[in-house]
């Protein structure tokens, strides 16, 4: 071997002594040493780490590290199956193929529920030290799905039901075949829509119809829907998308699916997203703002602007389950936060404004509206105290003393004998509400049984009140479908006198206080509301390629929007199939719905082994 000489330094100066060799032997060893370990036992090593892993071996799965577990999802797959209909592959190459040449084995509703009815197979679902489905499916107190999955006896009823499960069908087929993957179908032009509501994030209408189609035992559509949360769920988007917004349909509807099936890539899924949200908290006063950036953990937070009731009120029953679920306290926490600075600041009459700033923890205004800005969080108030098995104390506390206020502030009676919720802006009554007011005949309807005694009959009739109200809105106009919004003065009762608030989206509200009544009552005549908003749906909403909302509800020559809104699915169509189910489909005396109409069980600490985070951080 030849040497080449360094210059400056001697030939003979080249060598080593013997003790030199030794001690750099000894220093390149522990190099070594150092550099393995840090292979195997640093943080983020999990990418090197499968260099040195056999072949065969799996490496563990860890929550956060779902584009990990796409990875090896992919490596599984057939290469027929790389990219199923719809789904852009990495080069931007979209399949144009109608139908999967292969698809995973499908599996049948009766087989999950079979799977998931008791025994061993339970017990193999058993996946944390605190939270163990076997033990939370034992728990409930009826089937989810009911003895018949919610049949009813009567033919005519069953008919109805039928209907809406082919209104579902359609929807559904026509979403999958024009705008698969996107959030939204576009059913006139044929095609999808992303828009920036979810910063990114794709598939809503996939994650807000897997309950729906699942209760409907609709399973092809299922398990195409789970195969795509599997495979293109794709979490790390980078832009601003809405806290509300990700958090009811994308927590929700994957909360809810697991909760209803089992599956880990739901539970995987939705512990990932939630561990994004947290730094929407990241406040002076802790009250979140209400955008967050999904890509990234480390954003300046701007101090302009005003944090809206009902997005950082509408948190709390999804969070609470996040910490059930990931054994972590600090959802919990963060939602309670809030309740702890609502209950500090005062309210004006006893009354919650729509708009609080999170740098000074005061409100910005006194706007108060049962319907947009601050609907769902009275709902998620009484929904609270539900879900935690009727032990939050202090949900209830706030439920009922807002209640007490906004019928001594906001409730009125038409000359024609209408209840109604008027809004209220700085002590000047407006006498307008919203369709999305129309919740709140079911949200009284729910709460009724728990207020005190005397009054208990009082807030039943009160809701009735409402959604006859809301009822009206519907037979008002020449679609019988009711606007966005309707008035109370001017000599018209609950009709729409602005032609900007004529439009009819595909919302849920009105049929959702009718589903409510029929459960709390059973007078047939929800049933008859419900199905007269079927054929009107049918009649000015469907088209071609699916269902689109109409621009004026008072001409029968629909002008249409040219949108099938993702909470159409998850909502409306859910709420009228339950409407003509039996009442043990979902009962209510195991389940809440969050805003999203995403079923969520209560919790009962029998569920777990441990105490259970959601419940165990007292309200101070």
């Amino acid at each position: 071997m030849v040497f080449r000489k360094l210059p400056g330094v001697s030939a003979s100066g080249m060598g080593l002594r013997l003790s030199q060799k030794f001690v750099f032997l000894l220093f390149l060893s522990g190099l070594v040493t150092l550099c393995f370990g840090a292979l195997f036992f640093l943080p983020d090593s999990v990418r090197l780490k499968r260099i040195f892993l056999s072949k065969t071996e799996t490496p563990p799965v860890t929550v956060g590290s779902g584009s990990e577990n796409d990875a090896r999802e992919h490596l599984k797959r057939p290469k027929d199956q790389e990219h199923p209909r719809g789904m852009t592959s990495a080069k931007g190459e979209t399949s144009t193929k109608l139908k999967s040449l292969s698809r995973k084995p499908v599996v049948s509703r009766e087989a999950t529920e079979e799977r998931l009815a008791g025994g061993k197979a339970l017990e193999d679902l058993t996946d944390t030290d605190t939270f163990s489905y076997a033990k939370f499916k034992r728990c409930l107190l009826k089937p989810p799905l009911g003895r018949d999955y919610g049949k009813p006896s009567d033919p005519n009823t069953n008919e109805r039901r039928e209907k809406v499960k082919e209104m579902m069908k359609f929807a559904w087929d026509n979403y999958k075949l024009y705008a698969w993957g996107k959030n939204e179908l576009r059913p006139l032009t044929r095609n999808g829509h992303l828009g920036n509501m979810f910063g990114g994030l794709k598939g809503a209408s996939i994650i807000d119809s897997l309950d729906t189609l699942y209760i409907m035992g609709l399973m092809d559509e299922y398990n195409d829907a789970k195969e795509w949360v599997q495979t293109s769920l794709d979490l790390n988007s980078n832009g601003e998308a809405s806290l509300f917004e990700v958090n009811i349909r994308y927590v929700g509807g994957l909360l809810s699916a697991y909760y209803l099936t089992g599956e880990e890539v739901f539970k995987s899924k939705v512990l990932e997203l939630g561990e994004k949200l947290l730094p929407a908290f990241n406040t002076p006063t802790g009250i979140p703002r209400g955008v967050i950036n999904l890509g990234s953990w480390s954003w300046g937070w701007a101090s302009a602007g005003s944090s809206i009731l009902a997005e950082f009120g509408t948190l709390h029953l999804e969070f609470v389950h996040l910490s059930e679920l990931s054994a972590n306290p600090i959802y919990t926490e963060k939602v309670m936060n809030i309740r702890k600075l609502l209950n500090k600041i005062e309210k004006p009459h006893g009354l919650y404004p729509n708009f609080l700033s999170p740098v000074s923890g005061n409100w910005v205004q006194h706007h108060v509206s049962i319907g947009g800005l601050g609907d769902s969080f009275y709902e998620y108030l009484i929904k609270s105290f539900l879900m935690s098995d009727k032990t939050d104390g202090d949900a209830k506390k706030m439920y009922y003393s807002a209640l007490e206020a906004i019928e001594a502030n906001l409730v009125q009676k038409s000359p024609g004998g209408l209840t109604y919720m008027a809004e209220w802006r700085g002590g000047i009554l407006d006498h307008k509400m919203g369709h999305l007011a129309c919740f709140s005949g079911g949200m009284i309807g729910i709460g009724a049984d728990d207020g005190v005694p005397e009054k208990r009959q009082h807030y039943l009739d009160l809701a009735a009140e409402i959604t006859h109200t809301c009822h009206e809105s519907y037979t008002r106009s020449a679609t019988k479908l009711g606007p966005e919004a309707f008035r109370f003065d001017g000599g018209g009762e609950a009709t729409a006198t602005r032609l900007s608030d004529r439009y009819y989206i595909l919302r849920p509200e009105v049929i959702e206080s009718y589903m409510y009544m029929w459960r709390l009552t059973h007078d047939p005549k929800y049933r008859e509301w419900g199905w007269e908003a079927v054929e009107a749906l049918e009649q000015h909403c469907r088209v071609e390629a699916g269902f689109s909302g109409i621009r004026d509800v008072y001409t029968t020559t629909a002008s249409h929007d040219n949108m099938q809104q993702s909470f159409f699915l998850s909502e409306t169509l859910k709420y009228l199939y339950l409407l003509f189910s039996d009442d043990d489909l979902l009962p209510l005396e195991d389940w809440v719905f969050n805003t999203e109409a995403h079923p969520l069980p209560i919790i009962r600490k029998s569920f777990f082994s441990g105490a259970g985070y959601g419940l165990s951080i007292p309200f101070q």
